[in-house]
């Protein structure tokens, strides 16, 4: 599994948000990582990969954003962004597996038809009762 180097990534300490007390209003203890996969020491296969992914905190420009305010303090809070981080590109480590294609068996073909029969001949059924 490759690492993330910590000195590739750029954190910034910001305000935590919501409840607090007054001490939310008072420290920056919220912790703003960024990573830039293009610049990255990532092999390329884990790199395009990363890119790949349909995640919101992956910027247009290739820039991975987290942002961590669970803990009261800075360095819990950085130390849970590295982890997401680390956990992000860890997802897209190992390449996924080729599909193989396979077929229907020709008795699932042949259950498959039956029901459609079936179901045929009791909507034929439903059809207004004749003057018998």
């Amino acid at each position: 599994m490759p690492q993330v180097r910590p000195d590739e990534v750029e954190w910034t300490a910001i305000r935590a948000q919501g409840a607090g007390g007054q001490n939310v209003n008072k420290v920056s203890s919220a912790v703003q990582l960024r990573f830039d996969v293009h610049a990255s020491s990532l092999p390329e296969a884990v790199k395009a990969r990363l890119l790949a992914l349909g995640d919101q905190r992956i910027t247009g420009e290739g820039v991975v954003v987290i942002k961590a305010q669970t803990h009261r303090s800075q360095p819990m809070n950085l130390a849970e962004a590295m982890e997401r981080l680390q956990a992000l590109v860890d997802s897209v480590a190992t390449p996924p597996k080729p599909r193989k294609p396979t077929k229907p068996t020709f008795g699932s073909k042949q259950r498959r038809l039956e029901g459609k029969s079936q179901r045929g001949q009791v909507k034929a059924l439903r059809g207004k009762v004749g003057d018998g």
